[in-house]
This record gives C-alpha cells, structure tokens and sequence, in this order.
C-alpha cells in the first residue's frame, strides 16, 4: 500500500525561485533562504519518495475565472513550467503519477468531495518555487508529483474546516493506494503577507510563529478560523495558509517537527518545515498492518461502489479518469472542432491536422472512416462524436443508429417520431435535406 512518509510546509514566494535562477546562494540578504532548505534537501534524500502531492494555488496563469474551481487535482503525466509573463523559468518538466492520482480523485468523489480535473496545464511558481528548491533538477526531477490547486483568489474560498477535512480524505485516499509508494505532503503558500491596496506591505512575524505552532500542535484552532480573521492576523492573501491545513488533515494527530525555519526578507514571511508521525508502529497510528490493509480494502470497495456492476450493462462504456488521461490525445484534437480555423482546416486538409496533434494510425482510420462504434469502444467520449458530426453534416440520429450496428432506417423505428432529425451544428436546418442521402457506418 502506498504510504505517507512525512510532509514539507513551504512558502511559495517567487522570491524563492528568483534567489536560486539567479545564484544568489552567497548573497548575504538571499543566503537565509538556502539555509532553511539543506535540512528539507537532506530529508528528502533520506527518505527518496517515489511522489510528492503538492497543494498549491496559481496565481491566474493556467486558471482563469471564465471556470475557477475550489479544489481541481492533476491527473496528468507530465508538468511544464508556466510562462506568467516574463517567460518560463528553464526547468525541466516534471512527471506526474497519473495512476494514484486517478485513485485519489476518485475517493475523494467517494467521500463527497466535489474535485474539478485537469491535464496538460503549466504549474507557476505556486508549485514550481519551491518544488526547484526542494529537488535536485539538473538531470531531470528524482520523482513525480501528483498537484492539487486550491481556488483561494476569488471568495468564496473553502473553509479552513473544508481544507482540514480534505487532507483526511487524501490520507483515507492515499493509504488505499493498493501499489507499495512512498509519499510526501506538500503544503505551499503564505505565511503573512498583502500584497494590494493601501495595506500591501502588511506582516505578522508573531503571528506566523503562532501559525506554526498552532499548526503542530492544535490544527482545530486553526480550522475554526474565518477568511477575516486569519486575513486580519496575516493579510488577506494569506489566506493561501488554509492549503497547510490540507497537509496537516492528511497526517496523524500526533506529529514531529524535525526541522523548522522562518525568514522575512521582503514581502511574504518565507517558512518552511518537516513532519513526521510521532511514533512509528507496526501499521499506522498503531493499527496493526493486517487490520490497516483490510481497512484499505474497504475503502476501494467504497470507492468502486458507484460504478460496481456497471459492466453488466452491455454497450455501456463510461468515460472515466483511466478513460479521459488514456485517450486525452484524440478528444482534445475533436474538441478543437469548435473552433471555425480548425474546422475549415481539417475539412480542408485532415491528413495535416492529424500529423500536426500526433495521431496514431489507428486514430486516424477511425475519424477518416467515421466508425463512430469504433470510436466510442477506442475511449472517444460522444459529444465529441456530435460534434465531428455537426462538421461533416451527420446527423446525431446517423451516429446513433451506426453506434447500435444498425441502418437509420431501422433505427428510426425504434423511435416515437422516427422522420426526426437533428445535429448540434447552428446550421444544422440548411443540412436537413442532405442527411437522410448520408451513409453510416
């Protein structure tokens, strides 16, 4: 079973990343900040996890309020360094572990946490500031991450109880993890700092100590708090510390700070930390390990509940996370058919649109021959298919009828009002009269 190590606390000020790109290491302002983190290095060399899940929050780079989510997990393979201005900072990308990822997010949904998902989006320097610290990179990151972005930009924001909360379901999530890992907590952001208006500037040095301490010690007081009260103690875009108390939910009640430092250089009060359980015991928090993998096994089977007996119903194929990360390639190339360029492009040319997204041969025949059967079996969810359809002039009842191998003559009289036709395309009414000389496959 996958296992939780310990857990890192860190500010993710860029002012970390911009110390280390621009060698500051000697620089008698800068050198504080690379002495707090050889203790965290050294530990996490001990201790060589296989993943770190990272809770962060971006800075609007890759989320935009057009869709902002309270809490969306990484289920991707791979992570780039976000471009937020200036251009990317030149670090290599970092692998993500899709698979436990997938399982978190889906116990998670399990315990009634409603996660937002996402693939193939650039991390900025809420992950990647201190990750740069923490990692040795030169020769490619020593393991993968597994990111958890928390919307804590646009109010309302989730409780500081919510957060707490969600660190018991990722370690209910992470201890049912059926394959043998070693995982590390990474909690980012904060302490005190603002950084608008008239009170921009604004520090609490005692209180990020008491933070802290509360922190180790009595994580309940800290869950009671509002969003005025700890932006009134540490500024408002303090508020960022909630994302600790998602690290600190997913470990025991007892802990043990093997190393803690704090520094206040300029605008954010940089701090970072290590956790470790109390005590080691056979098992977890003294569970005995026959008791703790029973537990586990439960747990799946909670997990699995919803979709138990799903495959009994045949022709039913449910686009799931293991759906959505292994087929990403062929229906983030159907969806760009929403855009007017690229469907003018692909109906022009479609044979350069497939080279240009990297489809592979199989993919290609199937779009090319618009076996929508074979499509649907490959992992293509349908309102992709509808809306190849909409492009090509196929109506969706042609696509329904070639899905149940049949003709749409035979299909048509499964229906109520069988001379019924229609697409998603907006100018579906001037294609009426072509769609029933269409073919189906």
């Amino acid at each position: 079973m996958a296992n939780i190590v310990g857990a890192i606390a860190t500010s993710h000020t860029p002012t970390i990343g911009f110390a280390l790109d621009a060698g500051k290491q000697h620089d008698d302002v800068w050198a504080p900040i690379f002495k707090a983190y050889e203790p965290v290095q050294k530990w996490l060399k001990e201790k060589k996890p296989d993943v770190m899940l990272v809770v962060y929050n971006d800075h609007v780079t890759s989320f935009f309020f057009d869709h902002y989510s309270a809490f969306a997990l990484g289920v991707g393979s791979e992570y780039k360094v976000a471009d937020e201005g200036g251009g990317a900072r030149k670090l290599p990308p970092v692998g993500g572990h899709a698979a436990l990822a997938r399982h978190i997010g889906s116990s998670l949904m399990a315990d009634e946490f409603d996660m937002s998902f996402f693939q193939e989006k650039a991390l900025d320097h809420g992950c990647f500031s201190p990750l740069s610290m923490l990692w040795e990179h030169e020769n490619g990151w020593p393991g993968k991450i597994i990111p958890l972005q928390v919307g804590v930009l646009q109010f309302p924001i989730p409780t500081a109880r919510r957060c707490y909360k969600l660190g018991q379901g990722l370690r209910r999530a992470i201890e049912s993890y059926p394959e043998d890992l070693d995982v590390v907590l990474v909690a980012t952001g904060g302490l005190s700092h603002q950084v608008h208006g008239e009170r921009a500037g604004f520090n609490n040095t005692p209180w990020d100590h008491r933070f802290l301490d509360l922190l180790e010690n009595d994580p309940e007081a800290l869950a009671r708090l509002t969003h005025a009260e700890l932006a009134t103690l540490g500024g408002l875009e303090s508020a960022e510390v909630i994302m600790w108390l998602v690290m600190r939910g997913a470990m025991p009640a007892g802990i043990h700070c093997r190393h803690r430092e704090y520094y206040l250089p300029s605008m954010t009060g940089i701090a970072v930390a290590v956790y470790e359980p109390a005590v080691a015991v056979d098992g977890v928090d003294g569970v005995d390990a026959a008791l703790q993998a029973r537990r586990a096994e439960e747990h799946r089977a909670h997990v699995a509940r919803q979709l138990d007996g799903i495959e009994k119903l045949q022709g039913t194929y449910p686009f799931t996370l293991q759906t959505s990360n292994e087929r990403y390639r062929i229906n983030r190339y159907l969806y760009q058919l929403i855009q007017p360029a690229f469907r003018e492009r692909f109906l022009a040319d479609a044979e350069a649109t497939y080279e240009e997204a990297g489809l592979t041969g199989e993919e290609r025949d199937m779009i090319s021959r618009r076996d929508w059967q074979a499509m649907i079996r490959y992992g293509v969810i349908f309102f992709l298919l509808e809306k190849l359809g909409a492009v090509v002039g196929v109506s969706n009842l042609h696509i329904y009828a070639a899905m149940r191998g049949q003709s749409l003559a035979d299909f048509q009289q499964t229906r109520n009002a069988p001379g019924a036709l229609y697409s998603v395309a907006g100018s579906a009414s001037d294609r009426a009269a072509d769609w029933n000389k269409t073919g189906t496959k």
